[in-house]
């Protein structure tokens, strides 16, 4: 971001204190049912696609030793044993082609089925309903390129082996009771529980988000600014 847009940022979070401002996102106002009377605006396909790929490969590439560290720390061997604070970036190979793709597909999918959702559904429908079904329907399809990446970057921040001999023991894995396990051996371990872990997520996440983006901009009488849609993003991902 421009310098200029985190100074305006964070004069815009002192705007906070502003009690008109603090009441319009009250409980009981962000629970009120907002008319859908306005279309959904459309982002274009190939943006949210590069777009999302972007923002999930960048977040996932400067958070990917903590998520080592809390893989460790919940793994059966013991912190220690699983590798402790050695090699945090074991796994960022994997990680990075995955991201990509899954972040893609999530973003791909949300953006072009809220606004097709929304505007089918019409007048007097809360567009929350919208925007819940789409992310579902997002991570349903992330999670197909989420679930395998995770499988082997997890395998390889326990293991430490190499990524060619991660997928080679994870492909050899054909009793593992996993989805597709007869030809993809263990690669979709978890799928079903990942996609439980994601769509509520996603459900209580992106509502929350794109209202709070809309009172955000009905307060300042402008659309938010990517600063400000990412501090509506912290917190409604910080509530799921």
């Amino acid at each position: 971001f421009h310098f200029t847009e985190v100074i305006f940022s964070i004069s815009s979070t002192f705007d906070l204190i502003n009690s008109s401002f603090i009441d319009s996102f009250s409980l009981p106002n962000l629970l009120i049912p907002m008319s859908s009377s306005k279309s959904e605006r459309e982002t274009p396909f190939l943006v949210s696609l590069v777009a999302g790929g972007i923002a999930g490969t960048s977040v996932d590439i400067s958070l990917y030793p903590i998520d080592t560290l809390k893989t460790r720390l919940q793994s059966p061997k013991g912190f220690m044993a699983a590798g402790g604070f050695r090699g945090v970036y074991n796994g960022l190979g994997a990680a990075a082609i995955g991201s990509a793709p899954g972040a893609a597909l999530f973003f791909s999918t949300y953006e072009f089925l809220k606004v097709r959702i929304n505007n089918q559904l019409g007048d007097g429908i809360d567009p929350a309903v919208g925007h819940c079904t789409a992310a579902s329907f997002g991570e349903a399809a992330a999670c197909f390129v989420r679930v395998p990446t995770e499988v082997i970057k997890q395998n390889m921040q326990i293991g430490g082996n190499s990524l060619k001999g991660t997928v080679n023991m994870v492909l050899a894995q054909k009793e593992s009771g996993a989805f597709l396990s007869s030809s993809l051996g263990g690669l979709y371990r978890g799928y079903g529980i990942t996609l439980m872990r994601e769509i509520p997520f996603a459900f209580i996440q992106f509502p929350m988000y794109e209202r709070m983006k809309v009172h955000w901009s009905n307060y300042r009488g402008e659309e938010v600014n990517p600063v400000q849609a990412a501090l509506c993003g912290s917190i409604s991902g910080g509530f799921a």
